[in-house]
């Protein structure tokens, strides 16, 4: 950073030097002091407006102070890194990574920082295992928050490993909650139509497509273009069992518009995202809708709604792949494919 040299001096044949708005300053204390030098920036404004100023060091001219607040200017978090606090850490990470994070990534990573936020002052190096781990304990939220404030903390780690911070990575060995795979509780008709509501925003309309057609979320996220037949309106995919492998769901009228939607868009999958991107997105969505629930509950949902509207059984277990006596050898005829549509269509 340059500086533009002012007309005129100072005592003791010091130049005066006019910096830039927001630079910074250094200024000489009163007194007798062996660094009488205070390098400082404005860092805010108390209630009667006048400047709050952090204090960046001393020195003893004010050359050296110029060339310190030049090197603080520069690289503002290398000085005295080792003290600097989690608060100051998170701000670090919020100006340098957080522009290259997707939009509603990073906010919902932001959105966790309150339950962290009681170790602010602390320096981050000095924060240990267990008070991490109070943080997701103590939180009183669910999995998806669990996961996201572990999150935060990994990104925080790498952030403090990248300016010399020596951190011991305690991040990756937080736990969450477990999901109990024994407890599914299907979506309730209100949250189906919240989520018709939101269909718009990013990969919601994933989830409407799973409870419309019983997909796992590995078989909807391996689903192919070139398997999906808008004329005849049906998709053929599936993998897990024997008897669920390239199975034939037809598409449901409600879910026809966003599948041409994304047979339009580049790549040859349906859904081109990663799985473990998915489920970290997945409780992006539960969160900001006030939802608490597993992709599997789609598939759960999607079987619960066939049974209340009284599909038939055999055609329900040919849609969701599992293994029956009824079902037999699968052979895919006209009148199954009326079968299956038929139980597809009682869905509303």
């Amino acid at each position: 950073m340059s500086y533009r040299r002012a007309t005129g001096g100072e005592k003791g044949g010091i130049s005066t030097m006019r910096l830039p708005n927001g630079y910074g300053s250094v200024v000489k204390m009163s007194g007798n002091r062996r660094r009488p030098y205070a390098v400082r920036k404005t860092d805010g404004f108390n209630e009667k407006g006048y400047p709050i100023y952090k204090i960046i060091g001393y020195t003893e001219t004010k050359e050296e102070g110029l060339s310190l607040l030049a090197k603080y200017n520069e690289s503002p978090w290398n000085i005295n890194e080792q003290k600097i606090t989690l608060c100051r850490l998170f701000e670090w990470w919020e100006t340098y990574k957080v522009p290259k994070l997707g939009n509603k990534n990073a906010a919902n990573l932001k959105g966790v920082y309150s339950y962290i936020a009681p170790l602010s002052e602390m320096q981050y190096k000095s924060i240990k295992l267990p008070m991490m781990q109070s943080t997701i304990d103590n939180c009183q939220r669910g999995a998806p928050t669990q996961r996201k404030i572990k999150a935060l903390w990994g990104h925080l780690d790498a952030a403090a490993l990248e300016i010399d911070i020596p951190v011991r990575g305690y991040a990756k060995l937080l736990t969450t909650d477990p999901e109990d795979p024994a407890e599914k509780v299907p979506f309730t008709e209100t949250e189906i139509a919240r989520l018709w509501d939101h269909q718009a925003e990013p990969l919601v309309d994933s989830i409407l497509v799973l409870i419309y057609s019983g997909w796992r979320i590995s078989e909807l996220l391996a689903l192919e273009k070139a398997n999906i037949d808008l004329e005849a309106r049906t998709m053929r995919g599936g993998g897990k069992t024997e008897a669920g492998k390239n199975r034939i769901v037809p598409i449901h009228n409600r879910i026809m518009h966003m599948i041409e939607h994304r047979m339009g868009l580049d790549g040859n999958l349906l859904f081109d995202v990663k799985i473990t991107t998915y489920r970290m997105r997945w409780g992006e969505i539960m969160d900001r809708l006030g939802m608490h629930h597993t992709p599997h509950e789609c598939r759960h949902t999607f079987r619960s709604r066939l049974d209340a509207a009284g599909a038939n059984p055999k055609s329900c277990d040919l849609l969701m792949g599992h293994k029956s006596q009824d079902v037999g050898n699968r052979v895919y005829n006209h009148k199954t494919l009326e079968d299956l549509r038929t139980a597809i269509d009682l869905l509303e």
